[in-house]
């Protein structure tokens, strides 16, 4: 049986108090990940104030794709499924047939299939992102030079 949460908090504040509270937090705290900066312009299609295609949604296709469900989808990413179903409903109202095709649940489970436009949209958009980076490589490449690495920021 799992431990109650104010069990498992008053453990965590006895081991801070008897080791030491910032050596327990250095052992015990995980860094934030550093964000990843693409290496390259990324595209986003907007209509009206949605954006109806960018990398987030693409990748979430992708996803969508592999696991052929929103939920498994949501979990590789790390993202809530009522986030994933958000983005999956946005890009669904914004092109003019579905997306995504989900079927309702039920003794077999329910499920998610990236329709025919959704991998014609994916393809479209990897090939306006390639098209993108090759156009302004030179540029982008003289503009990292003026930024700062990343990485250094602690």
């Amino acid at each position: 049986m799992p431990k109650p949460p104010w069990r498992a908090l008053r453990d965590i504040f006895t081991a801070a108090a008897v080791e030491g509270y910032s050596s327990y937090m250095a052992k015990n705290t995980a860094k934030r990940p550093t964000k990843k900066y693409p290496k390259s312009p990324r595209v986003r299609i907007l209509i009206g104030a949605a954006t109806a295609l960018g990398p987030g949604k693409v990748e979430l296709l992708q996803a969508i794709e592999r696991h052929r469900s929103i939920s498994g989808a949501a979990r590789e990413m790390g993202m809530s499924y009522r986030r994933a179903w958000v983005l999956v409903d946005t890009m669904n109202r914004c092109f003019t047939s579905d997306l995504v095709v989900t079927a309702t649940g039920g003794k077999g489970g329910g499920g998610a299939e990236v329709s025919a436009l959704g991998l014609d949209v994916m393809r479209r958009y990897q090939e306006m992102e390639d098209k993108a980076a090759k156009s302004v490589a030179d540029e982008a490449l003289a503009f990292a030079k003026l930024l700062k690495d990343p990485s250094s920021d602690s």
